[in-house]
């Protein structure tokens, strides 16, 4: 990967970007695609747009989501210990003992997720996993008048985890769900802007916003923009380590590329064209099968208005909504690669409609 790219990458998944706070990381997100389009803009709630050859047709939109799960202040007791609320799909268990930035209206307050010591606990022979209501945040004072002085009621809550290189092509971060989809969406743009060839279609480059509570961004750009077509990225589950069913959650590993997923929502015109061009372009592609729905933005985007034709791309990410999700830088690079010829393919005036 560039070295421009990857101080991206590390800034934008360093940068907290809580769902439905996600503005610094927008700001990130929009200083860096700002150079490869004719035009920026955000909406009301958060959402942005980076729109390259504009009047172009059809218009295709890519998109992914940039908020990250989190929590908020739910509760502050009379020692000034913070309980919580989930903000997305927080595991509890995991979220204990851990280092927290509580993110409040006159800069960060440093924190850490309580945890009892076993010696404290080991007569409790039938502990359970906790719930959320059971983790409390300790900043250090000791009455909640302290605490209400530093914190409010709705503060959202990040874990301090950030982005760092394992080993080889692997990295690890506390949010690559779903940083590296607005990531591929902006080098995607710039792959395009720099290309000699000559686009037809409009490009719309989408980082939207309250995907981990609703699927609420895309539901609003979808509504706005009117797109002809949509690629959507986002991180899907690598099933290649130990004690995850590969019958149950099919075969998805680390490092041989990014993953189509067929059915539901995937128009089966626009994934048979990224089939044709990963084929071309010698880019492995990883498949997976859905049901009623596919857990992403996909879900709503295809139902806008009359139906946008759509299709999801997914970075196999080991470890979701964790502290340490891993993924494949060199699968990483291949989804803006992938997007661009698809995006370069689409001639003047092009429908995707299933064939009857």
């Amino acid at each position: 990967m560039r070295d421009a790219s990857l101080d991206f990458l590390r800034t934008l998944v360093n940068t907290p970007s809580p769902t439905g706070h996600e503005a610094r990381g927008q700001r990130v997100w929009l200083d860096y695609v700002t150079p490869f389009a004719n035009e920026t803009f955000s909406d009301a709630y958060g959402n942005c747009v980076a729109v390259l050859n504009k009047g172009g047709s059809p218009r295709l939109m890519l998109a992914a989501h940039a908020d990250e799960i989190a929590m908020a202040v739910n509760y502050i007791n009379a020692e000034g210990f913070i309980y919580v609320r989930k903000m997305g799909g927080i595991d509890p268990a995991i979220t204990k003992a851990q280092r927290v930035t509580i993110h409040t209206r006159t800069g960060p307050v440093k924190g850490v997720v309580g945890n009892v010591a076993p010696h404290l606990s080991k007569q409790d022979k039938d502990r359970k996993p906790p719930e959320i209501h059971d983790l409390f945040i300790d900043i250090g004072v000791n009455s909640a008048e302290a605490a209400e002085k530093l914190v409010r009621i709705g503060d959202p809550i990040t874990l301090n985890d950030e982005f760092e290189l394992l080993r080889n092509d692997l990295a690890v971060a506390r949010a690559f769900d779903n940083r590296i989809g607005t990531f591929a969406v902006a080098e995607a743009l710039r792959l395009l802007s720099e290309s000699k060839i000559k686009l037809e279609a409009e490009i719309c480059a989408v980082s939207n916003i309250q995907e981990e509570v609703g699927l609420f961004g895309a539901r609003q750009i979808a509504y706005s923009l009117k797109p002809d077509a949509a690629l959507v990225v986002d991180v899907t589950h690598a099933t290649d380590y130990p004690t995850v069913n590969k019958a149950q959650h099919g075969n998805v590993t680390v490092g041989k590329g990014p993953a189509l997923t067929h059915g539901g929502c995937n128009h089966p015109e626009i994934v048979a064209r990224l089939e044709k061009i990963a084929k071309a372009k010698k880019i492995p592609l990883q498949h997976e099968a859905m049901s009623a729905t596919s857990g992403t933005d996909t879900d709503v985007i295809f139902w806008t208005r009359g139906g946008i034709p759509s299709a999801l791309i997914s970075l196999p990410n080991r470890y979701m909504h964790s502290p340490v999700e891993l993924v494949s830088l060199k699968d990483l690079e291949k989804i803006p690669e992938l997007m661009a010829a698809f995006a370069q393919s689409i001639k003047t005036g092009e429908e995707f409609k299933v064939k009857i």
